[in-house]
């Protein structure tokens, strides 16, 4: 049998972490092995527990859950973390990416998709809520567009120089699909997706696959 994942969830509002707890427990698939009221007993108990995977709230007192994440990462290097906030702001999203959560989501989401979600976070996908995806695109729009004076001339698509074999492992990221299952698509090995992916990244500019999902997104490519 495979082991549960293991889970963190860290919350201020005592009453939602245990509720939270309750939910997940519902599946034999997951374990929640501990909790946290902030970023500071976070930090001891991710040292402690090690866990598999971090529920990161980002209101928290003191530290937000932003903020906090470069040290949860060094407290548990094997966990990843997903932001689960009622925050829709677009800074909260870009910034918990960058400190290298594996996703955002909102509080609002149903019992059944946050399992999912997990899942396929410990799959190796990033998950992003769909409220915050098209902000995500949007942002990135507004960042790409050329300057007004040099609207006549149409920029080279960020896409233009990958290889047909990468386009179609960046359209599988764009659809959500971890290497595994993007190997199994294309027939290839899970290897080869691999070394496609770090291809794929390098050349778009990107650090994440969110980013080149995004961006993938935005050339109409997923």
């Amino acid at each position: 049998m495979t082991a549960p994942v293991r889970i963190l969830v860290v919350d201020d509002h005592t009453l939602f972490r245990r509720g939270l707890t309750a939910l997940l427990g519902r599946d034999a698939g997951l374990q929640v092995v501990g909790d946290a009221a902030d970023a500071g007993e976070a930090q001891r108990r991710a040292a402690e527990l090690q866990p598999d995977l971090i529920l990161l709230d980002n209101h928290l007192p003191g530290v937000n859950g932003v903020d906090a994440l470069p040290a949860l990462r060094q407290a548990a290097p094997g966990a990843r973390v997903v932001m689960l906030t009622v925050s829709e702001d677009e800074a909260d999203l870009a910034a918990a990416l960058r400190a290298g959560a594996s996703g955002y989501l909102l509080k609002t989401i149903e019992g059944d998709a946050l399992v999912t979600a997990i899942q396929r976070v410990m799959r190796g996908a990033h998950v992003v809520a769909d409220e915050m995806t098209g902000k995500l695109v949007a942002a990135y729009r507004d960042a790409a567009a050329p300057p007004p004076a040099a609207a006549d001339a149409a920029p080279p698509s960020p896409i233009d120089p990958l290889s047909p074999r990468e386009r179609e492992i960046l359209r599988g990221i764009a659809q959500g699909a971890s290497n595994k299952e993007i190997a199994r698509d294309l027939g290839i090995a899970e290897t080869t997706v691999k070394i496609h992916v770090q291809h794929v990244l390098r050349k778009l500019g990107v650090s994440s696959r969110v980013q080149a999902a995004v961006l993938a997104t935005a050339q109409g490519l997923s």
